[in-house]
């Protein structure tokens, strides 16, 4: 059984590997503009669809996993940073609230599909301006959702988590094992997803 993971993130190549033993790295290079017509808690599996749709075109005899993380925090949602300035409005508007991280998952082989998205709430201390400061200088917000990365320098800011840790991080391992195993034992080319 060949598995792509169409991500390029560290941080799911790691947690990937809890799952299975073996698997390929192809980054789905894909447009993440999302219709507006998509409710902020359907995004991340929005494009975790498109990416695992855009690599398995190319290897349809594998299965592939697509991944996408995003935080919502009033309303809004919270991609990467364009820049420090960004990941600095992006922290204070964090400081000392609840927010949402949701990632979504696809799982793709031929005209096999499944996709579900997990949701995570966590709630940062109140920030000051130091510490907002401090953590952007440590280079660590600038390539994840929401400018902070909760298994890194990151954990500071976090007051506590109601959830599955590893959704912040980017890829529900737990229930991703458990529908891989599901999926795989699917019979001819239904989809499913919810």
């Amino acid at each position: 059984m060949n598995i792509i993971l169409a991500s390029a993130s560290p941080r799911r190549k790691e947690l990937m590997g809890y799952i299975v033993p073996r698997f390929e790295i192809i980054p789905a290079d894909v447009d993440e503009t999302l219709p507006k017509e998509i409710p902020a808690e359907k995004s991340a599996e929005f494009l975790a669809v498109k990416k695992a749709e855009h690599i398995s075109a190319q290897y349809p005899e594998s299965i592939v996993i697509g991944s996408d993380t995003v935080v919502i925090v009033d309303g809004e949602i919270l991609g990467k940073p364009a820049d420090e300035a960004d990941a600095y409005r992006m922290l204070k508007k964090l400081s000392g609230k609840v927010h949402t991280v949701i990632t979504g998952v696809c799982i793709f082989k031929g005209e096999k599909k499944k996709s579900f998205s997990e949701a995570t709430r966590v709630e940062f201390y109140p920030l000051s301006e130091e510490e907002i400061r401090g953590y952007i200088a440590t280079g660590d917000p600038m390539d994840k959702a929401g400018a902070y990365g909760i298994q890194g320098e990151g954990c500071v800011l976090i007051k506590g988590i109601e959830g599955d840790f590893f959704t912040v991080m980017g890829l529900p391992a737990a229930r991703l094992k458990r529908e891989l195993a599901e999926f795989t034992s699917m019979k001819g080319d239904g989809k499913n997803a919810d």
